[in-house]
């Protein structure tokens, strides 16, 4: 089937081309180009770009193109969505397009240069920017939280004034459009469609920069024919053009109506410029000062450790996070607020609270001891404990403990340790000796550990730190002694679960692997043929990993396989030893992959080891620990693995059974800790038996019993759970929990020697010598004949961390603390860790405690970077959490990478990441501002795009919080005390009633949504009653403010404890809610018909026509805070009489309209000559959108989706229509 045709505009800055290609990248679709820029035809096509329909029609005009193109995702995620993508859309093509095009061509050169039509231009810009950067203030793209086509229209309007026109000076103050324009060209679609994006340098552009200049790379894609055999990026490109053709009747009418529209523009541009000269000249405009940033302010007055902070000095003109923030934490701590005896009457914990009992255990999950910080991408948990379940149950009266803890992270820890090691002194572990090593790892444990729990204090944590814990700490480990083994003896070739990256290679490729000078080939598939024995016929094979043929016991071919169906008990030899190699038949061969013939290669490669186990084939492993080959043939032998490669590689190349080498596309597993290339090999292992707990942790979600937040994930722990496998708990490590388990000999020559794998020699207890006794009962000899060689291996982290809902208690002993707070409330984690700590901690609770170790999982989102990608520190893209709350220089962050473990290659590749993204630092955001943050994130789903400007724009609505709250102690006379319930004086005015039941309103959602977890709800709420009630409407209606809003204070100020917002009173009037909502769509429409007669700072009378008097009667207690919110010079209510001439009409309800008196305030002949021309302009559009539809057979050969488009155009040309001609009406009435 032919590809659509696209085709482009022959305009070569054409932003329309630019922006149907960037969503042909994104829609993943391919298309035919055809390049009218080269001369190719567009035939009878009424507008360009355009493409092909599946009716033999065509799409035209650049967004109707990348509608049609784009993926559905990018149209809106639901109506609303949709609505405003396609308002920002028509803002792009109509109003911002044409500004940047007036801009920018005189720049370039394709437009003569005309000073006032630039300065115009370039004035509508910079608002535009404006526009933009606020819009984008607390988002990261136009609509929604993904790049929509909203983005791509707006964006590709803006690059040719990015590219020429705004230079660095330009740019400055709009840091967050230049935020949100940077972030949108760099993502790989429009890198890919545009190439690389240039921003102005502030030189004036050369012949080159106008030549080259062109928005898109379709410029440089050959022409294209019908039958062209080539295509790129989704564009078919054959590389010749046709010769050009003669034009049609129709291209010819569109060219003439251009030019008579060209001509009436600068007949207009003329005439306007007589004007301007017959004027008196005009003072130049005063721009506004752009927004200062706010300062820095520190708290200077001496308070101790633990003494409360003195606020009773004036609080200073703006927001300032370490002045709030200073001095508070310590005294938290030492008055006790976050343990759970405080508020209690009594100290004794295990009389019953009636109010309830709330416990989270720990920090989801516990931070590690493997680096200098933890970071907001790897596991995002400390900040996530600032999400406020603990705080506000403990505000409820409720019993509350929040045990922090910390884990010892054995992978990631020993390699960070012995990365310094051999950084400092070039010695590794085995230098050392076991012991002086794990001496080395608690040396680090002690100089970075307690680093965490200062995050955790900063960031405002309230937890119980008299009870932290660590899971090496002599409590817990004697608790995984205790529960070591729900015993299982299994020798079973197993890849131990280490965190493993899977990088995916499309072919060939090198790759740096440590501890090797040169990089390792991947990703092809090498072919080698086996003879067969007494024969000269040959069975050829293909492996990844050709150096695992020495360990080959088996070739395996599919039973049903026709071309080797004579092989039947036939061997292959083996060209390096005297190994025979069965030809087995076997199920699980692919008769379609390679040559249908396997090497089978038992002791390393996990489905190789099952076919050994199904046809009792012999185990070789060929590799120890340290990755050198043994059990292997001379020159082989000691080789290091990916040295063999080469040599056997040779080998057979010598031996003539050599036969190919081709790409494969395959998975290389990674070592996320070492980057090391991950190798299966065969040792016995320990193994936890999992299917009877897994069925117990199965069935507590299926019965409601413990519930799992969001239920999402709920599909996924019944994944693992049903089809669970054992748990392999052994990890080739020195720090850890060494498994307490002993190997036997028993020396008695009537005792024949055991071996490693045989589970009957070994066994486990508390220490050696209950070991001995156990050994000598089960051999029956006396003890002094045992001796004793405890597993080298320790246990897998997740083991001694899934242990901690009841370890931290002093289980298996039954403590007081364990009897009253186990099991505990809540857990809140990372969904990714769904089974490797949450699933882990279920099944270990029930089978040793018989009960669940919480009742409900709260899972929250990812932190991730704000183009999407994971936190890493070889990207540069990881974020302390402290560097969020304090700020940081990009100098700074740079320094921060120079103290890591990174290699040099990677700490240079991290210095440009940190460059790109963050080139003048991050800017000091403050705790309360990322906590919000954070709490408003948690709504995007899986994964967070955390965009740090974001975190900024909280910052800047905590200093409006703090203005505002200065304006109300304004009003309060010195030394005044707020009574210590919340109570009405009976003196309110309508809004202070107004604002009371608000603030009811806005608790009841707070309380609502921390019940539910809905965290964005919560801020939603605040922010919202914040913002636009108590701000916009309440604060501007009166003169001063005396009101404590607690609610706002329990999120935002840092004094959190002394809020009480689950307790407020209820205020609610939900009449009087009523009517003020009411009021405030009066004022809204005045506001708009103030806006639409540009009476910026003109007041005018008003007049509510009301359609009876029981509406008068309700409106006419509001008339004084109408008048001063939407800026009037009075207010009459009317019912019966008629309002004055002239007035503008905007319609506030079926009950009630809006009259502006206009009459001797504005031009109205002029006004209404504006009109006319207006309504000219919109009744071509309207003809010209009847005519399109009027066509026949337009139902059926246009797409639903443009018909859908063209008749939301109509309607809104006919709505705009009837608006222009109401005006008129109005201004004519004026004359």
């Amino acid at each position: 089937m032919a590809l659509p045709a696209l085709y482009l505009s022959p305009h070569p800055h054409s932003a329309h081309n630019a922006q149907v290609l960037v969503a042909l990248e994104y829609g993943g679709q391919r298309a035919r180009l055809v390049d009218t820029r080269r001369g190719a035809s567009a035939g009878d096509v009424a507008g360009l770009p355009a493409i092909e329909a599946e009716s033999g029609g065509h799409v035209w005009g650049g967004a109707a193109v990348s509608h049609l193109l784009a993926p559905a995702e990018m149209r809106g995620s639901c109506g609303e969505e949709a609505a405003l993508v396609r308002q920002w859309t028509s803002y792009a093509d109509i109003e911002l397009l044409p500004i940047a095009c007036a801009s920018t061509f005189p720049a370039i050169g394709l437009l003569k240069h005309n000073k006032q039509a630039v300065d115009r231009a370039q004035v509508e810009l910079r608002k535009t920017l404006r526009f933009l950067d606020d819009h984008l203030r607390l988002r990261t793209y136009l609509v929604g939280e993904k790049i929509t086509l909203a983005d791509v229209a707006v964006s590709c309007a803006l690059l040719l004034p990015y590219q020429h026109v705004f230079n660095p000076e330009f740019r400055k103050p709009f840091v967050n459009a230049n935020r949100w324009f940077e972030t949108c060209v760099n993502q790989p679609e429009f890198r890919r469609a545009l190439g690389e994006v240039k921003f102005c340098d502030g030189r004036p552009p050369t012949s080159e920069d106008k030549s080259t200049g062109e928005l898109c790379r379709g410029a440089e894609r050959a022409p294209v024919s019908a039958e062209g055999p080539g295509h790129e990026g989704g564009v078919q490109q054959p590389a010749t053009a046709p010769a050009p053709v003669k034009k049609t009747a129709a291209q010819l009418k569109k060219e003439a109506a251009k030019r008579e529209k060209m001509d009436k523009f600068l007949q207009k541009q003329e005439k306007m410029k007589e004007q301007q000269q017959k004027m008196p000249e005009k003072k130049p405009k005063v721009e506004k000062k752009e927004k200062k940033d706010l300062g820095v302010i520190t708290y200077d007055i001496a308070t101790p450790p633990g003494e409360k902070k003195d606020v009773s000095c004036p609080m200073p003109d703006s927001y300032s996070p370490q002045y709030v923030e200073a001095s508070w934490y310590s005294w938290w701590e030492k008055q006790g607020f976050f343990k759970p005896e405080y508020g209690r009457s009594s100290r004794d914990l295990s009389e019953p609270n009636p109010k309830g009992l709330f416990m989270i255990c720990i920090p989801s999950p516990p931070p590690n001891v493997t680096a200098l910080v933890t970071t907001l991408g790897h596991f995002p948990d400390p900040c996530y404990p600032l999400l406020p379940p603990s705080r506000w149950h403990r505000m409820c009266g409720e019993t509350t403990l929040w045990n922090p803890g910390c884990d010892h992270a054995g992978i990631a820890t020993q390699v960070v340790v012995e990365k310094r090691l051999w950084r400092e002194s070039r010695q590794t572990r085995h230098d050392l000796g076991r012991q002086r090593f794990i001496e080395q790892v608690w040396r680090w444990k002690h100089e970075k550990g307690d680093r965490i729990y200062h995050q955790l204090r900063r960031l405002g944590s309230s937890m119980d730190w008299d009870r932290a814990c660590f899971t090496m700490d002599p409590k817990l480990s004697a608790a995984v002694e205790e529960c070591k083994f729900v015993r299982l003896h299994d020798d079973v070739g197993h890849l131990p679960q280490h965190p493993v990256d899977k990088k995916e290679l499309a072919g060939r490729t090198f790759l740096p692997v440590p501890n090797y000078v040169d990089k390792v080939e991947f990703g092809v598939l090498v072919s080698f043929a086996y003879k067969l024995e007494g024969s000269g016929e040959e069975v050829v094979v293909a492996t990844t990993r050709i150096e695992t043929m020495l360990g080959d016991t088996a070739v395996a071919v599919h039973p049903r396989d026709p071309r080797y169906q004579g092989l039947a008990g036939k061997f292959a030899v083996h060209p390096f030893c005297d190994r025979k190699l069965p030809i087995v038949f076997d199920e699980f061969v692919d008769m379609e992959f390679g040559t249908g013939a396997v090497k089978i290669t038992p002791a390393h490669d996990q489905n190789d080891y099952e076919v050994g186990m199904r046809h009792g084939l012999q185990f070789v492993n060929i590799m120890d620990d340290n990755g050198y080959l043994i059990n292997v043939p001379e020159p082989f032998l000691g080789m290091k693995r990916f040295d063999a490669r080469k040599a056997v590689l040779a080998a057979l190349t010598q031996k003539g059974l050599f036969k190919e080498v081709k790409d494969n596309p395959m998975v290389v597993p990674v070592c996320s800790r070492s980057k090391d290339i991950v190798e299966p090999l065969l040792k016995p292992q320990w193994y936890v038996r999992c299917s009877e707990m897994a069925k117990m942790a199965s069935d507590a979600v299926r019965s409601g019993e413990l519930r799992i937040i969001p239920d999402t994930h709920i599909k996924t722990w019944f994944s693992w759970m049903d089809n669970i496998r054992d748990w392999c708990i052994s990890r080739q490590l020195w720090w850890g929990h060494q498994t307490p388990a002993y190997f036997i000999t028993v020396n008695d020559p009537t005792v024949p020697a055991g071996e490693d794998a045989d589970g009957r020699y070994w066994v486990s207890g508390r220490s050696m010598d209950v070991g001995r006794g156990k050994a000598a009962e089960r051999f029956n000899v006396s003890p002094d004949l045992i001796s004793l060689r405890q597993d080298e291996d320790v246990l897998d982290t997740w083991f001694s961390s899934g242990l901690f809902p009841f370890s931290i208690f002093g289980w298996p002993d039954q403590t007081e603390d364990f009897k009253i707070f186990y099991p505990g409330t809540l857990l809140e984690t990372g969904h990714d860790i769904l089974f490797f700590w949450v699933a882990r901690m279920v099944m270990l609770g029930l089978k040793l405690t018989g009960k669940l170790p919480f009742k409900e999982v709260y899972l929250h989102a990812i932190v991730r970077d704000t183009h999407g990608r994971k936190m890493s520190k070889s990207l540069g893209n990881v974020i302390d959490p402290l560097d969020v709350i304090m700020g940081i220089s990009l100098e700074g962050l740079h320094a921060q990478l120079l103290d890591s473990n990174l290699e040099p290659v990677e700490i240079e590749r991290a210095q440009a990441g940190q460059k790109s993204d963050y080139p003048n630092g991050i800017p000091e955001c403050g705790t309360d501002a990322l906590r919000f943050a954070l709490c408003a994130y948690t709504s995007q789903g899986r994964d967070i795009n955390l965009d740090v400007n974001r975190v900024l724009g909280y910052r800047h609505f905590c200093n409006k919080l703090w203005n505002a709250t200065r304006f109300a102690l304004r009003g309060l006379a010195a030394g005044y005390q707020p009574q210590d319930t919340a109570q009405r004086s009976a003196q309110e005015s309508l809004m202070d009633r107004w604002i009371l039941s608000r603030l009811s309103h806005a608790v009841e959602a707070c309380n609502h949504g921390l019940k539910l977890y809905d965290f964005p709800a919560v801020t939603t709420a605040i922010y919202n009653f914040w913002l636009y009630e108590l701000c916009d409407v309440y604060l501007v209606s009166l003169t001063a403010v005396i009101l404590f809003f607690t609610i706002l204070c329990y999120f935002i100020l840092y004094n959190t404890m002394y809020s009480r917002c689950c307790i407020l009173c209820d205020w609610r009037d939900e009449e009087l809610d009523r009517n003020v909502d009411f009021a405030l769509s009066i004022i809204r429409t005045t506001r708009s018909l103030r806006a639409d007669y540009n009476l910026t700072k003109t007041r005018a009378h008003c007049y509510l026509k009301c359609q009876d008097q029981a509406t008068a009667d309700m409106i006419s207690p509001f008339s004084s805070y109408i008048q001063t919110l939407s800026s009037c010079m009075s207010v009459s209510v009317l019912v019966e009489e008629n309002c004055p001439a002239g007035c503008a009409i905007g319609i506030a309800s079926d009950r009630c309209s809006v009259h502006l008196l206009l009459k001797g305030l504005i031009d109205a002949e002029k006004e209404v000559t504006k009109l006319r021309n207006k309504q000219g302009e919109i009744e071509k559009q309207i003809a010209k959108l009847r005519e399109k539809m009027s066509i026949a057979d337009y139902s059926t050969k246009v797409p639903s989706k443009i018909q859908e488009m063209e008749a939301e155009k109509l309607r809104q040309s006919e709505t705009e229509q009837q608006k222009v001609e109401e005006a008129m009406r109005n201004f004519e009435k004026m004359l």
